[in-house]
C-alpha cells in the first residue's frame, strides 16, 4: 500500500481533480441551463434544447479531460466503475484500484461543493438540485436497465477502440460522443450517470438518495458485463488501461504496450 501511494500518488490526485473538474462543469451548466433566473432558461426555453446544450458541453468536457496531459498520464478513468473493469481485466493493480476509486470520488465530491459554495444557494435550487441523478418518470427499474446498458456499451466501444491500433487515438473522442449522446437520450431515465462517484458527489450535498443503489450497482454490472463478452468473445487483447496512450506519458499500469 504505502509503495503504491509514494510511487503513484500522482495519478491518484490527477483522477480527483479530473472528476472534480467534471462535476464542477455540470454544476456550473446546471445552474447556467435549469436556475429559473438564468438568462439561458429563456434564451432556451425548450427543454430538450437546453439538454441538448448540456449534452454537448458534457462531452466536450471529457475530450477534454481524457486528452489532456493529467488524463493522458493517469488513464483518464474518473470513473469507480471503469477502474474496477480494468482491475478485473488485469490491467489495475489491486492497491491503485483503491486509491483510484477513493480519489475519483473524493474529488467529485470537492468538485461539487466548490460550486455550490461560489454560487450560493443556486445549485441547491430546486430546478437543479446539484445535477443529482435519479429515476425519471419510468421508474427504477427503467433507470436501472438503462444505466447497465449504457454503461455496457461506452465500455464495448472503449475496449475495441482502444485496441484496434488504427482507432485508438478516437477512444476520447468516442467516449466523449457517447457522453454527450446518453445526456440527449437516456437521461431523461436515469439522469445519465455511468459512475457511482459522480452519482454520489451530487447526492450526498442534496442529501437526495432517491434509488441511490441503482448507481451504484448499474454502471459497474454494465461495465464488467462487457468485459466478460470481451473476453469470452475472444477480442482484441486488452493492452492497457489507459484511454489515450499516445502521449507517451508515464503509465502506472501493467501495459501491454511495454512489452
Amino acid at each position: 500500500m504505502t509503495n503504491a501511494l509514494s510511487r503513484h500518488w500522482p495519478e491518484y490526485v490527477i483522477e480527483a481533480a479530473g472528476l472534480g473538474l467534471f462535476m464542477a462543469s455540470a454544476g456550473l451548466l446546471g445552474v447556467l441551463l435549469y436556475h429559473p433566473a438564468s438568462p439561458a432558461v429563456d434564451a432556451i426555453a425548450d427543454p430538450i434544447g437546453r439538454r441538448v446544450f448540456m449534452a454537448l458541453a458534457m462531452g466536450l468536457t471529457a475530450i477534454a479531460l481524457i486528452y489532456s496531459p493529467w488524463g493522458q498520464r493517469s488513464g483518464a478513468h474518473f470513473n469507480p466503475a471503469v477502474t474496477l473493469t480494468f482491475f478485473r481485466l488485469g490491467k489495475v493493480a489491486g492497491w491503485d484500484a483503491g486509491f483510484y476509486a477513493v480519489a475519483q470520488t473524493a474529488g467529485g465530491v470537492i468538485g461539487i461543493i466548490v460550486v455550490a459554495a461560489l454560487l450560493g444557494g443556486r445549485l441547491a435550487h430546486p430546478a437543479v438540485r446539484y445535477v443529482t441523478t435519479v429515476p425519471g418518470v419510468w421508474g427504477a427499474g427503467a433507470a436501472f436497465a438503462a444505466e447497465a446498458l449504457i454503461s455496457f456499451a461506452l465500455m464495448s466501444v472503449v475496449l475495441t477502440v482502444s485496441n484496434t491500433a488504427r482507432l485508438a487515438r478516437f477512444t476520447g473522442l468516442c467516449a466523449g460522443a457517447l457522453v454527450a449522446t446518453w445526456i440527449v437520450l437516456e437521461a431523461p431515465l436515469s439522469g445519465m450517470s455511468m459512475n457511482p462517484a459522480r452519482s454520489l458527489a451530487s447526492a450526498l450535498p442534496a442529501n437526495l438518495w432517491t434509488a441511490f443503489w441503482i448507481y451504484l450497482v448499474a454502471p459497474p454490472l454494465g461495465m464488467l458485463l462487457a468485459a466478460e463478452l470481451h473476453v469470452r468473445l475472444g477480442r482484441l487483447p486488452v493492452l492497457c488501461a489507459k484511454l489515450d496512450h499516445g502521449s507517451g506519458r508515464r503509465c502506472i499500469f501493467r501495459c501491454g504496450y511495454a512489452s
